[in-house]
């Protein structure tokens, strides 16, 4: 799986476009900004994107995703609880357990609650690689204070679904930059102080 982050914002949001080939298909996470920069990038790649998936619908993930589904011609997904509170456009309802493919990979949906009632990531097993919005960073954890918000939630989403990746899964998160989860369990305190008994 191919890879491109772009940065962008107020908040130095993390969007995300996965591919396999040039002129193959994609998907795109959490446009949050800059919708040109996608269109831009999906042409200079010949990338036909599949939807734009959102791991969470705040602004700054999904500001720009109506503007690029329309641009691309493809569906937005979120999660179903996430619709209790967001008002923008979304066309295909995710629940957590689906798994969308690329190219003969497979991504895992899985629900991760927490951040926000409807919280997603994105995982491939193939690639050794998960998409955790704002779920979990590299050095701390979402904030929990937001509506649809709530600790005991994102407690067990960390225990009982980040908790059970690998060391050698890289997160990939909408804010800073990645980290295996090895280096997640060794340096970072909210989740060590999360999943801790």
């Amino acid at each position: 799986m191919n890879i491109e982050r772009i940065i962008e914002g107020a908040l130095e949001a993390n969007g995300y476009v996965l591919w396999q080939k040039d002129g193959g298909e994609a998907y795109v996470i959490d446009p949050g900004y800059a919708a040109s920069r996608y269109t831009k990038f999906a042409k200079a790649h010949a990338l036909r994107p599949k939807a734009i998936l959102l791991t969470h619908t705040h602004h700054d993930h999904a500001g720009k995703a109506a503007h690029l589904a329309e641009a691309f011609g493809c569906p937005v997904m979120a999660q179903r609880e996430e619709l209790d509170y967001y008002k923008g456009r979304v066309d295909e309802i995710l629940e957590g357990g689906e798994r969308l493919d690329l190219g003969g990979e497979q991504i895992d949906v899985l629900h991760t609650p927490g951040h926000t009632a409807g919280g997603l990531c994105f995982y491939s097993a193939k690639s050794r690689v998960a998409f955790t919005g704002d779920t979990v960073f590299n050095v701390d954890i979402g904030y929990t204070h937001f509506a649809g918000g709530s600790a005991e939630r994102m407690k067990n989403s960390l225990r009982e679904v980040v908790g059970k990746w690998a060391d050698g899964i890289t997160i990939h998160p909408g804010h800073g930059d990645p980290a295996t989860m090895k280096a997640v369990r060794e340096i970072n305190r909210d989740y060590i102080d999360m999943t801790s008994v």
